[in-house]
């Protein structure tokens, strides 16, 4: 199996992540004009209840699976990175299994009470298999993870994607005929499959694992080279195992159940709050899913790269906690924060400054443009927030994350409640509500790392970041003012490759980004 350091397995995480944003792009793109903004709402509507299941199935066990494995790795436990596997797998099976039953058993009345629009019954049937499907494969991608071997990780998310994005709009257009509800459920079904493949690449990737590695699979230890801590007596049985990884992974799994609940609460206060303001339940349902399903991901692009680097970064601090190295601990702090500060900046820009030509020419409904542009600010706390949950969790601070994200929900969804039931706000009064509940869960992780561990950003990097935007900002609004093309897409292309490459050049005179960073990125790496 590969190996990779932390920041060539953050790379590998990033270029599949990219290659997913983009190609995810198309059925966002094109999903909206198949079924229509109140299609996407209907489809949107289901992942709320998706999301809570999928927690307390898998919830904080891939990452107490690659935190525990990183650790054993560092210290030559090759038995018991078998033991852990298997004890998390059998748990995540029986726990996939009852909640696919709840879920079934419960559709009927959670569509018809729960949620504002009965509608979306067959595409809350058809998503029931993601259960099972999605918490197994977290399991393997936490196996690997730990292994700091992202390959397989990569590799089934553009798998997923390709299957996903083909099949989602496939069938939305073939079901159509039958009703909105139908094509929704259409949709749905391509998520599934797509779903499916990831699980089959994972499960190519195990296979080639046992058979590279027949005397870990036969329970034997393999020290690792340069190991240089003792091991711990490998508990006898599943049981002690199993108490152990509940031990790690309760406390994160309270912390993204919260999440998901709060995700939960927020769609069902939001169109209720909506209702409130008198806005009909179809309109409500349209502007919920222009949210959810368009203005969120065209935010949240960025966080391929926080992503990845949240990923790599738990095995890597978990392993140098375990060797009491403090000194890579900040050093892995600061690579993925300044990288994360550094490439979701110049988004921030150009959704802030060109929100009505990227949703007119995306999605066909420039009037959600004042959606995005309200939200942009807030992206680089989006952005900041995936690295410092990260750190907490590898610090096995797990706790804090959990009340740090349980004080930014309860804020939330009071002013959910607060501010969109008032007609003059509506949804923005939504949009508000996410805002403050972003900044204030990224301010309190920071406060934490800052407690736990001592590091600490460096204020002039804010600084020039800061001032590297504004640069940027002003020579991406003069380019789309005063371009002399004809075509508005290829002004917005002009001007957000100019002021992009104007932003990079700032960031490399004031030193933030050097050509050793410029090194370690894949394939064009060597030209540095």
């Amino acid at each position: 199996m590969t190996k990779q350091t932390f920041i060539k397995g953050a790379m590998i995480l990033l270029a599949a992540g990219v290659v997913n944003r983009i190609l995810g792009f198309v059925p966002r793109i094109a999903l909206p004009r198949v079924i229509g903004a109140e299609g996407v709402g209907l489809y949107q509507l289901c992942y709320p209840f998706l999301g809570v299941l999928l927690t307390l199935i898998t919830g904080g066990i891939p990452v107490a699976v690659a935190k525990w494995v990183a650790e054993a790795e560092s210290q030559g436990g090759g038995a018991r990175v078998r033991q852990i596997f298997r004890t998390a797998m059998g748990l995540t099976v029986a726990l996939g299994l009852i909640m696919t039953s709840v879920m079934l058993l419960s559709a009927k009345w959670i569509t018809t009470r729960v949620l504002t629009d009965p509608r979306v019954y067959e595409a809350f049937l058809v998503m029931a298999p993601m259960l099972l499907l999605i918490g197994v494969s977290s399991v393997y991608r936490g196996y690997f993870q730990g292994k700091q071997n992202m390959i397989p990780t990569a590799q089934s998310q553009v798998v997923e994607t390709v299957l996903r994005i083909a099949a989602q709009l496939t069938l939305a257009a073939l079901l159509l005929p039958m009703g909105l509800q139908w094509a929704a459920a259409g949709a749905m079904m391509g998520t599934v499959l797509g779903e499916v493949a990831s699980l089959l690449v994972m499960l190519h990737h195990a296979r080639k694992d046992r058979l590279e590695h027949p005397r870990e699979r036969d329970g034997l230890d393999m020290p690792a080279e340069g190991a240089a801590l003792p091991l711990e007596p490998l508990p006898a049985g599943r049981a002690p195992v199993l108490r152990k990884l509940l031990r790690l992974s309760v406390p994160i799994t309270g912390s993204r159940l919260v999440g998901s609940l709060s995700y939960l609460l927020e769609s069902i206060l939001t169109a209720r709050s909506l209702a409130a303001a008198g806005i009909a339940t179809g309109a409500a349902t349209a502007q919920y899913g222009a949210l959810q399903g368009m203005i969120i991901p065209l935010l949240l692009l960025p966080t391929a790269l926080t992503y990845s680097l949240s990923v790599s970064l738990v095995p890597s601090l978990s392993a140098a906690a375990a060797r009491g190295d403090r000194a890579a601990i900040h050093k892995r702090l600061h690579q993925s924060l300044r990288l994360a500060l550094v490439s979701g900046a110049p988004f921030v820009v150009i959704m802030g400054l060109l929100a009505e030509p990227l949703c007119r020419i995306l999605y066909d409904h420039a009037e959600i443009a004042p959606l995005l542009t309200l939200l942009a600010p807030v992206g680089i706390f989006i952005y900041l927030q995936g690295p410092l949950q990260a750190a907490l969790q590898a610090l096995d601070k797990p706790g804090t994350a959990l009340l740090n994200t349980t004080i930014g929900a309860a804020v939330k969804l009071y002013l959910i409640v607060e501010l969109a039931s008032r007609p003059e706000l509506g949804i923005y009064g939504a949009v508000i509500a996410i805002s403050v509940n972003i900044v204030l869960v990224t301010l309190l992780h920071g406060i934490s790392v800052l407690r736990i561990s001592g590091f600490r950003m460096k204020l002039p990097d804010f600084v020039k970041v800061g001032a590297a935007m504004i640069i940027m900002g002003a020579a991406c609004r003069w380019i789309m003012s005063h371009h002399p093309l004809s075509l508005e897409w290829l002004g917005l292309a002009a001007a957000c490759t100019i002021s992009a490459l104007l932003y990079l050049a700032l960031m490399a005179v004031m030193g933030i980004i050097d050509r050793h960073d410029l090194r370690r990125i894949p394939g064009i790496g060597r030209w540095f």
